[in-house]
């Protein structure tokens, strides 16, 4: 990325978000191309969007409420099955493996 050439792009912006932004940029003195460029180096740096592009409040575990608490029921259920003895149980992963493979060939 050493290379200092400059490469258009045109973009489509929504204009109410543009007329909105437009004063924020202008009074800390960036332009529309700082903040795009900014933007790219940071995914190019870090490989990842840099912000967060989704309102769904995640649980203190990093999951949204929904999957946590389907983890926490299947967990609940796993419990029960090996309390009241009918869970799957395995000696080692080839056996599991194998009932997994057995699994997807009746299906």
């Amino acid at each position: 990325m050493s290379d200092t050439r400059s490469s258009g792009m045109h973009i489509r912006v929504n204009p109410e978000i543009k007329a909105g932004v437009e004063p924020i940029l202008a009074a800390i003195g960036l332009s529309f191309s700082d903040v795009f460029n900014l933007t790219l180096k940071q995914i190019y740096l870090k490989r990842k969007i840099p912000f967060e592009l989704s309102s769904v409040q995640l649980t203190e575990n990093g999951y949204t409420s929904n999957f946590e608490a389907e983890l926490l029921s299947a967990s609940e259920e796993s419990y029960s099955a090996v309390a009241d003895g009918t869970a799957k149980l395995y000696k080692n992963a080839t056996e599991l493996f194998a009932d997994l493979d057995a699994d997807e060939d009746d299906e």
